[in-house]
């Protein structure tokens, strides 16, 4: 039979910019808690909260200092308890963000690596000796900027860093050092939780000869982010990858606990994910593909494509706190309108899989445009203007429009509320007709048939701007038909029709359009 995760809504919660209960400016744990009968009553099946370990927040929790310790900003490790208790009371499961392939350099853990190679945990990160004229041990780069090692005086080494020089890279390859992330999970699971989202798993193994990568094909001009000037054949994906997600599964299994990966967007994403998926790895995965890219008919076909893969088993996502949040990404001209945010919300939730939603997309929440001197993310700073950094999507959540900075805080946010999101807040959509019904209403209609939630796929051979697909379980067959243009485009003999699905009714464009015609930016699902 299969687990609660195959085909589950799972809506991340980004804590920092979610809810503050205190007024000191940042999202916490109590917030969190409040906040979760909007979550429940959106019809979701499980929360997944970004990381709220100990952390100097270089990276904003991202770099650990201990797994098994709440941040205080956060709360308590009572409060994180609480939170479990309060989402099962309301029939979700919990995720935790589980980032298994580094950690800060403030970790007890590398303070003891690097002190001495002859020491207890010597092997517990990747450590490798200079080129004799004190250069790196290869080429390789941080995806942040700059080489992707640092050196360490102490040891008298250079330890690698795939991401900013404060997140040391564990060698998971070392069985002492996958039996100590074994446990931080352990830990977890007594405690209640109900998986893990595992964090770049790209990255967990490397060539351990350390070769150097290849360059990528010359570009006319040097990009702002260097990551891209090498094919990475050696400092991603190793052939260790698999042993490692078998030990992880072994424990979610053992605890009946499901994992979730992220992948990166390299070539070969989709497939990736099928074979991270694979029987004895992991339940399901999302790769950044579709976030890093444009949108348009092959893109949104691509996608389709790739949904129908019937190996292994995808998560979709179209947001996230890593990348410019759809509504404004893949808006024509970059400019969100209320039609393309539902198209891109019925996309997302039919697709075969599973899907996350991101905080303030069920609001339909665009982009944040943030001035220099608001910045916060490291990745960001570095980049401006070529690149704006992270923040823009992590901008606090508006809960009341009338309340100052839209109720997320009585103090001052860590980053600005933006009007335009004022005016998007959950108390301003209450109403029929907003995105927020929508959302609520298309997850209801995704739980009542059981197509939506298990099928296959069958893509249909639709001209452009159409995009259609065939989803199918048992008995119950569902039709997606999508317009991806701003006119109204007649639907070919045969596919018009059908009848509304169970559940909530879709509100207005998002039913069998009766005179066969798919209006601007439409989506019709029918039961056929």
């Amino acid at each position: 039979m299969a687990g609660w995760w195959r085909g589950a809504v799972i809506y991340q919660i980004y804590p920092r910019s979610f809810r503050d209960s205190d007024g000191d400016g940042v999202g916490d744990l109590k917030g969190i808690l409040r906040g979760l009968d909007h979550i429940a009553a959106l019809g979701v099946d499980a929360v997944w909260l970004a990381p709220v370990y100990a952390s100097p927040q270089a990276d904003f929790g991202y770099d650990v200092a201990d797994h098994c310790a709440v941040d205080p900003p956060y709360g308590t490790l009572a409060d994180l308890d609480a939170v479990i208790a309060g989402a099962h009371a309301r029939g979700l499961k919990v995720m935790l963000d589980l980032v298994t392939g580094h950690t800060s350099t403030a970790h007890a853990w590398f303070r003891e690596s690097r002190a001495r190679r002859d020491g207890p945990l010597a092997r517990r990160y990747v450590w490798a000796e200079a080129k004799p004229d004190g250069s790196p041990p290869n080429n390789w780069l941080s995806v942040f900027g700059g080489p992707a090692w640092r050196w360490e005086p102490r040891r008298r080494q250079y330890y690698l860093h795939h991401f900013l020089p404060d997140q040391p890279a564990l060698n998971l390859e070392d069985p002492a050092t996958l039996d100590a992330v074994a446990g931080v999970m352990r830990f977890w699971l007594s405690r209640g939780v109900d998986g893990f989202r595992l964090d770049a798993l790209d990255f967990l193994a490397h060539d351990a000869a350390l070769r150097d990568n290849p360059a990528a094909p010359p570009r006319p001009d040097p990009p702002a982010k260097l990551f891209g000037m090498q094919r990475h054949q050696h400092d991603m994906m190793g052939q260790g990858t698999d042993a490692i997600l078998r030990r992880f599964r072994a424990e979610a299994d053992e605890a009946g606990a499901v994992l979730l990966g992220e992948l990166s967007s390299q070539p070969g994403a989709h497939a990736r994910v099928a074979r991270a998926t694979a029987p004895g790895l992991l339940h399901m995965a999302y790769t950044l593909a579709p976030l890093r890219a444009g949108f348009d008919h092959a893109v949104a076909r691509g996608l389709v494509e790739a949904a129908a893969i019937p190996e292994g088993w995808p998560c979709w996502n179209f947001s996230n706190h890593d990348v410019v949040r759809a509504a404004t990404r893949w808006s024509p001209g970059g400019v969100p309108e209320a039609r393309v945010t539902r198209l891109l919300l019925a996309l997302l939730l039919t697709l075969r899989g599973s899907a996350c939603l991101y905080q303030g997309e069920e609001l339909g929440l665009p982009e944040a445009d943030l001035p220099f001197e608001a910045l916060r993310d490291p990745f960001g700073i570095s980049f401006w203007p070529d690149f704006a950094g992270r923040d823009g999507s992590r901008t606090p959540m508006p809960w009341d429009a009338a309340l100052p900075h839209a109720g997320f805080t009585s103090g001052t946010p860590w980053l600005p509320v933006p009007d335009t999101h004022r005016a998007l807040a959950v108390s301003a959509q209450q109403g029929p007709g907003s995105v927020l019904s929508f959302t609520r209403a298309l997850l209801a209609a995704r739980r009542a048939s059981p197509a939506l939630v298990a099928g296959s796929l069958r893509p249909l051979d639709l001209p452009a701007p159409l995009l259609g697909f065939d989803r199918a379980e048992g008995m119950d067959r569902v039709r997606c038909l999508f317009n991806l243009s701003p006119d109204p485009v007649p639907l070919p003999a045969g596919l018009a029709g059908g009848m509304a699905l169970a559940g909530s009714p879709l509100p207005g464009p998002a039913v069998p359009p009766p005179d066969g015609v798919l209006h601007g930016w439409g989506v019709s699902l029918a039961r056929v």
